[in-house]
């Protein structure tokens, strides 16, 4: 008898919010790292998959292995690729670990690779890219543990100076005047494995565009198991859906325990209809993937039309 294939990997979740790419793998208890390209960051680092490679930055929840296994393979295959290190942003209290870690693999490797470890207090923020900046916040877990925001600083004209003349404006300025103040918006969030807690009542979570948060369970028996692991349950992200401005509220860390298709029916049934299109599992590949399919069919579909618009004009 032929024997059976060996399992498979999971393929890459993949959404596509505009303008940003959220793709990345989520299991509990298994890997979890999620990538946001456009912003040049990774959320968590459970494999060093080659895609999330390409990022400069990871920001590391928190230690447990299953969030926190790639971090030296990351920095040796940026080595390996003639890539910058890159940096790894973490809870204070992980720093020295993690740098006694990449010590460790000195007298397992015999050779020393380049890498940077930033250990973050809660509300240090740190810049990205241009106007781009990693906020901390602290979360509850079982273990030391932070979540992120990234907030783009946008620099905008002080409401009282708004239709000077640009000389006035110029004049102003040289005199020392601020006529500008500087907008936080808060792009993508990403909690990590956390319960319920303030944090989930912070502007800069709640106001975020995308929001990425954990569900590790799912069943109406399963609340006391998510209580003691320190996870969500699905109670709360309905309860978060009506309180989030997000215009995708993105779930990871679901547990095998539950098929992707019982989750699906399980969370359509919890949710009311109001919340239904804004709400999406990073894991659901099915269900992505037809969305993304239409997407690209409407895109495509607007683009022939501008082409004939300007074609007649």
């Amino acid at each position: 008898m032929i024997p059976s294939e060996p399992p498979r990997q999971p393929q890459l979740g993949f959404l596509y919010i505009h303008p940003f790419r959220i793709q990345g793998i989520s299991v509990a208890g298994e890997e979890s790292f999620v990538m946001a390209p456009e912003l040049n960051v990774c959320f968590d680092l459970g494999r060093a998959a080659k895609p999330m490679l390409a990022c400069d930055h990871v920001a590391l929840t928190h230690g447990h292995m299953d969030h926190a296994a790639g971090i030296a393979y990351y920095f040796s295959q940026r080595h390996f690729q003639d890539m910058p290190s890159g940096t790894v942003y973490c809870p204070i209290s992980l720093e020295k670990p993690l740098l006694n870690l990449m010590a460790a693999w000195v007298g397992v490797e015999n050779q020393r690779t380049a890498h940077r470890i930033v250990g973050l207090e809660p509300e240090q923020m740190v810049e990205i890219k241009n106007h781009h900046f990693l906020r901390a916040f602290a979360t509850i877990h079982t273990v030391s543990s932070l979540g992120y925001v990234v907030i783009e600083k946008r620099s905008k004209l002080r409401e009282e100076y708004v239709g000077l003349p640009q000389e006035k404006l110029v004049e102003l300025k040289s005199s020392g005047t601020e006529i500008t103040r500087i907008l936080e918006i808060p792009l993508v969030c990403y909690t990590g494995d956390t319960s319920w807690g303030p944090h989930f009542e912070r502007p800069d979570v709640l106001g975020a565009k995308i929001l990425i948060t954990e569900c590790t369970f799912i069943e109406s028996d399963h609340r006391d198991r998510a209580g003691v692991g320190k996870h969500l349950h699905l109670d709360h992200i309905v309860k978060l859906l009506e309180a989030s401005k997000a215009e995708a509220v993105v779930l990871t860390h679901l547990s095998r325990r539950t098929h992707i298709g019982a989750a699906r029916k399980a969370i359509y049934d919890a949710v009311p209809a109001k919340h239904r299109d804004r709400l999406f599992i990073l894991m659901d590949g099915r269900t992505n993937k037809a969305r993304y399919e239409q997407q690209k069919l409407q895109a495509e579909a607007e683009a022939a039309v501008n082409a004939n618009n300007n074609v007649a004009s």
